[in-house]
């Protein structure tokens, strides 16, 4: 197995005395790189005759990686760790986010006029057209976050108030990326009529909602509810903005091999929210050929128990995972670390496409494939052709809420994963740049017009 990237996920501040003496800090670098650290910013804070008082940043790869890199600078003779500081720990210190006033209050004007006894104008004129909310209040520009915390990351079932930095982070997200106000809603039920009944209590405070790390098969049923039960945009992001994500990528993948999407054998495997979510997407793009695995193998016809996700997709073929790459075009993961071998891949038809988004350790890791595979994605940010959801939802949300869209349509999404393609130039086009990179501030504008539009087409616009 090769060695993970070390990344800034498990990064570290180690503060050290050190004598001042021609060397000693290079020992101490010396050290931190035959542990495998990674080393980032090195800065002076103090400096007499004698002693030097440094940070210096390390990343690494994994908790026990960091231990290993202070323990080896602790090993060193006359170097003093005066302390360790989890960089990722301290950002989430105090929560992420915050809520600021938009306008000023400095004087009485302004305070009649925003509060009492002014805006109860402003509540009238609401209620005598309610429309009129969308313009005169957060609502245009709000989302809901919404989490039962059942399925948090790739850490399973850790509840509301363990799943909320996951959630203050999107809600980051939706802020940088597309200017929209989000707000978690974490909630402490897992019952799917209780968490059905509380976001139709809160919709009236968002113009739409984003259902985030609820766990399948209970998602599909929640998600298919609200849809029918309120009149806002509901996007299960770990559905549909992966399988936007993975369809943009794929379109320039099969661009970049000479293939078409009618003609290719696709192999999903992970038949969760994502999976499914993936190969419904992908059916209606036009894919020929979708074979979908799980945890027992193939998705077949002859199994029993299915659920209706999984029998949508069942097909007249058995075996493993194994047995369904060999001569597939495309493998698409969702699944488990490590899963995939090489052999596995050698397996599959020329110019194999592999999609290994699990994180943080992807089913196979790209250093064993790389010449084995005509294009290798993933969904971390240290290796090239990261898949990740940021490219879709924010954008996605923008475009809904600007036309106030009473839904997202399966032709939203058709169009977003488009823009998004349309984003890597033909010259641009290569195995290690199929998909445009998340600081790209191209990409929520052109997401964002793609989804007015076909909210447009569709009739779900309502401006």
């Amino acid at each position: 197995m090769v060695a993970l990237t070390p990344n800034p996920s498990y990064s570290v501040t180690l503060r050290l005395r050190i004598p001042n003496q021609a060397g000693t800090l290079a020992q101490v670098t010396q050290a931190i790189a035959a542990v495998g650290g990674s080393l980032g910013n090195i800065e002076l804070i103090e400096r007499d005759l004698k002693f030097l008082l440094r940070d210096i940043t390390v990343d690494a790869s994994s908790d026990q990686h960091a231990d290993e890199i202070v323990d080896a600078v602790k090993a060193l003779e006359d170097i003093e760790v005066l302390d360790v500081a989890d960089r990722t720990f301290a950002i989430h210190r105090g929560g992420k986010i915050t809520i600021e006033s938009r306008i000023p209050l400095t004087v009485q004007s302004d305070l009649a006029m925003a509060y009492t006894p002014g805006v109860g104008r402003v509540c009238k004129a609401i209620a005598e057209s309610p429309e009129r909310v969308f313009d005169l209040t957060v609502k245009s520009n709000m989302v809901a976050i919404v989490t039962d915390g059942s399925a948090v990351l790739g850490l399973g079932n850790l509840g509301a108030e363990a799943s909320m930095p996951v959630m203050e982070g999107k809600a980051m997200l939706f802020k940088e990326f597309a200017g929209i106000n989000a707000f978690p809603i974490c909630l402490d039920t897992q019952d799917v009529d209780e968490i059905v009944k509380t976001v139709k209590y809160l919709a009236p405070v968002f113009g739409g909602v984003n259902l985030e790390d609820i766990a399948a098969p209970r998602c599909f049923e929640i998600e298919k509810r609200l849809k029918e039960e309120t009149d806002i945009p509901i996007f299960h992001d770990d559905q549909h903005g992966t399988a936007i994500v993975s369809l943009a990528a794929l379109f320039n993948a099969i661009k970049l091999v000479k293939k078409s999407l009618k003609d290719v054998r696709i192999v999903i495997n992970g038949a969760g929210a994502a999976g499914i979510a993936i190969a419904k997407l992908l059916r209606q793009a036009g894919v020929g050929a979708i074979w979908m695995c799980d945890s027992k193998g193939i998705i077949s016809t002859t199994r029993e128990h299915l659920t209706p996700e999984k029998a949508e997709f069942a097909v007249d073929a058995t075996g493993n995972l194994a047995d369904a790459m060999k001569g597939a075009d495309v493998f698409l993961g969702v699944s488990v670390p490590g899963v995939v071998t090489p052999e596995m891949v050698t397996s599959m038809a020329k110019d194999s496409i592999i999609f290994a988004m699990a994180n943080p350790i992807p089913e196979i890791q790209p250093e064993l494939i790389f010449d084995k595979a005509a294009v290798v994605a993933t969904g971390r940010s240290d290796y090239p052709n990261q898949i990740n959801n940021v490219l879709a939802f924010p954008g996605v949300f923008r475009g809904a809420l600007d036309c106030r869209a009473s839904s997202i349509t399966t032709n939203m999404c058709l169009q977003a994963a488009q823009a998004i393609a349309s984003l890597v130039s033909n010259a641009q086009l290569d195995k290690e740049h199929i998909i445009p990179s998340v600081f790209d501030e191209r990409v929520a504008v052109a997401v964002s017009a793609a989804v007015g539009q076909a909210a447009r087409q569709d009739g779900v616009a309502r401006s």
